[in-house]
């Protein structure tokens, strides 16, 4: 559920009057993550981007500024969240699909399979937005790259997540990522608190094959 919002009787008020109307009220955070237990669960046959997507929304759950979003002149709410990752389809082009956001992995996982092979299939996006805040991903796992800072049109002001092929080392995997958001959602507090979250959520997953 989504509902508009009094930026002034919220945490962001401040924030809502500085920011909104910046030329450029994006900020990007780097961050190299160690993600040897994701690649460690991959042998199980995982997926690794799901793997990301499901910490990516358990370490954003528990903040609540990811709840919130600038869109137009407007700060809305929502109830729920959802991770989008960019989908390679049949045709040669890309689309994106939101996955509802679970705290439930395996709930999580056979919703990432279903929906991601619907785009894959059809081409067209499976799109949440008007129900459920999204965190956008886009993985590059062919490439090694240091992160990446996107564009900003005005028009989609989510948070963003990049990240390339992770490097395997003697004793640990590492993945450098870059983390985009919107100053009037949150602060680098936040922002910093989300990524320490992610961190540890990934060091602690265990999940039943």
């Amino acid at each position: 559920m989504v509902k508009e919002l009094d930026p002034e009787q919220t945490r962001r008020a401040q924030a809502f009057r500085l920011w909104m109307k910046a030329p450029m009220p994006m900020l990007t955070f780097f961050k190299t993550l160690d993600v040897t237990r994701l690649v460690r669960h991959t042998r199980h046959g995982l997926k690794f981007n799901a793997l990301m997507c499901w910490c990516i929304g358990k370490a954003a759950s528990a903040l609540e500024e990811f709840y919130v979003l600038p869109v137009g002149d407007k700060l809305l709410g929502y109830d729920e969240l959802s991770v989008s990752t960019v989908v390679a389809t049949d045709n040669g082009d890309i689309s994106t699909c939101d996955i509802p956001f679970s705290e439930d992995f395996q709930i999580f996982y056979r919703d990432y399979l279903e929906l991601t092979e619907r785009v894959r299939r059809s081409g067209r996006p499976h799109d949440l937005s008007n129900e459920r805040m999204v965190i956008g991903t886009s993985a590059l796992p062919s490439c090694e790259i240091d992160g990446a800072v996107n564009i900003y049109a005005g028009i989609y002001n989510n948070p963003f997540l990049i990240w390339g092929k992770y490097r395997r080392g003697l004793f640990k995997t590492r993945l450098p990522i870059s983390f985009q958001f919107h100053h009037s959602q949150m602060d680098g507090a936040q922002a910093a608190a989300f990524l320490v979250n992610l961190q540890e959520y990934i060091k602690g997953l265990s999940i039943r094959p």
